[in-house]
């Protein structure tokens, strides 16, 4: 993960506060040029259409390219020093420039959107420390049982392969009697009973419509008295 999308992961860009930062708009999407460090370096932060944000910092001794910003070998004071300087200049942009989600897909901020929808809850973050601080639950306004936890994780984790593609995915609770629901999108749980829960992957594989119908039946499974 780079520096930018470690610092923008559940964030998305308003583009009128964009504008009114300093951005302007090219063919390649949205540009913002700064320098940084008593203009020792300057940083030319892009942001395509889709929200992609991509980064260069040029150190202004040589024009060229600061390549030890991005290599983990390079762990000196002074690289530490501009890594650092550069981060709070994204965490800037960031704060001056987008809007918080919960979550880092498209699909898991829609799917949170319909759930508060037809159950009127929102998610909670129980894990307050890395790696599960992202994590987030779903839970019965009732009882405080969860029936939905949306994490991202590997998805080579659920594929058992070497796949290091980071998704979110969200563990759901089935009906153990009925037919089974895996398929392309949907696997065994990772972490929990494979018998009473399935996970499904957040990356538009399925439709929300499907991954509703998944919630629907979880809601249903995991508000029945014991």
């Amino acid at each position: 993960m780079t520096i930018e999308e470690k610092v923008f992961l559940r964030k998305r860009f308003v583009l009128e506060t964009m504008l009114s930062f300093g951005f302007r708009k090219t063919d390649g999407g949205y540009l913002y040029e700064t320098a940084f460090l008593n203009g020792d370096f300057s940083a030319r932060i892009l942001v395509t259409e889709s929200g992609a944000v991509s980064g260069t910092v040029i150190d202004a001794m040589n024009g060229e390219e600061y390549t030890p910003l991005r290599a983990e070998r390079y762990n000196g004071a002074y690289v530490n020093k501009v890594r650092s300087a550069y981060e709070e200049l994204l965490d800037g942009i960031a704060k001056n420039c987008c809007r918080e989600v919960p979550f880092a897909s498209d699909q898991a901020n829609r799917i949170t959107d319909r759930i508060f929808a037809a159950y009127g809850v929102t998610p909670d973050f129980p894990w307050g420390q890395s790696p599960y601080d992202s994590a987030g639950t779903f839970r019965h306004a009732d009882s405080g049982r969860w029936f939905a936890l949306i994490m991202r994780i590997r998805k080579g984790l659920l594929t058992k392969d070497a796949d290091g593609t980071m998704i979110d995915v969200m563990n759901l609770k089935i009906d153990p009697d009925a037919e089974s629901p895996l398929r392309d999108g949907v696997y065994p749980a990772y972490h929990m009973n494979h018998k009473l829960w399935i996970t499904a992957t957040l990356d538009d594989t399925l439709s929300d419509g499907a991954i509703m119908a998944l919630v629907e039946t979880s809601f249903c499974m995991t508000g029945r008295a014991k």
